[in-house]
């Protein structure tokens, strides 16, 4: 299995599944290194200290929050870590609604969930659940130390984990003011308008992903192969491969799911009490 990229457990109900989340992008773009025109030695980013010019080694560096200016308050990376310890290991699921409720504005970023060894029959069920209602999971996970809005869902054989934006992540129509009064004036015909429509009618076709490439990824691409097989490589260092940290969790398995219900029904019951 690939390096995952956060370990835990999905939390539904009382029942947890430990996962392991694996990117779902196998990204295309091109990384391009600084180097030294005069003898093609790569340009490093050093880590410098404001007030005295010189470089800092990484066991010196901490976590500073900014909280007014030229005042900072500072985090270890335990503080950050105890701050929320359920937070920083679990999809903690809130709600289930339907896909197509979700504006695609929020869609930020995919990710496969695997199970870990032992959570396969919790793993599936849940999958299973997913497809039969035709629903997917609200949840929040923190990631680094970062907490993110995401949904759940099943795809295939897998669950899948979308990264959402919260709601004030996103702007809405109100809030921005790229349209001024006159431009919102409809300046087309009707013979116009018709002649679009009927455009946007000869160019509909079902959906293939496939059918769309990068071109301007595979030119530049040809570009660096043909300098390649021209001898134009010049040899340079290797940074270090980053590690990322994982964490572990236990499984818990499927006589919750009982407990779980009875307190949801617990919790409507006196929801509709108070009203």
């Amino acid at each position: 299995m690939a390096a995952s990229i956060w370990k835990g457990s999905i939390s539904f109900g009382l029942l947890n599944i430990p996962v392991t989340l694996q990117s779902a992008q196998s990204e295309k773009e091109i990384h391009f290194s600084m180097l030294d025109k005069k003898d093609m030695s790569r340009i490093k980013y050093k880590k410098v200290s404001a007030k005295t010019g010189q470089e800092v080694p990484g066991d010196r560096i901490v976590k500073g929050y900014e909280y007014q200016s030229g005042r900072y308050v500072v985090l270890s990376e335990a503080e950050l870590k105890k701050a929320n310890t359920k937070a920083t290991q679990t999809i903690d699921i809130e709600d289930f609604v339907l896909l197509a409720e979700v504006d695609p504005l929020f869609f930020d970023r995919p990710y496969y969930l695997a199970p870990q060894k032992g959570a396969e029959k919790g793993y599936f069920l849940l999958r299973d659940a997913l497809q039969e209602t035709k629903k997917v999971a609200v949840a929040k996970l923190v990631i680094r130390i970062k907490q993110h809005l995401a949904l759940v869902m099943a795809r295939g054989p897998y669950l899948v984990l979308e990264l959402l934006r919260f709601s004030h992540e996103v702007k809405s129509e109100k809030q921005v003011h790229f349209l001024n009064a006159s431009m919102k004036k409809r300046s087309y015909s009707a013979k116009e308008l018709k002649m679009a429509e009927d455009l946007v009618d000869g160019m509909t076709s079902k959906w293939n992903p496939d059918q769309y490439r990068d071109t301007y990824y595979q030119d530049v691409m040809k570009t660096i192969q043909r300098k390649v097989r021209g001898g134009k490589g010049h040899k340079v260092s290797e940074a270090k491969a980053e590690k990322i940290e994982a964490t572990d969790n236990v499984i818990d398995l499927m006589p919750l799911l009982q407990k779980s219900l009875q307190a949801r029904k617990k919790t409507k019951r006196k929801t509709r009490l108070r009203a």
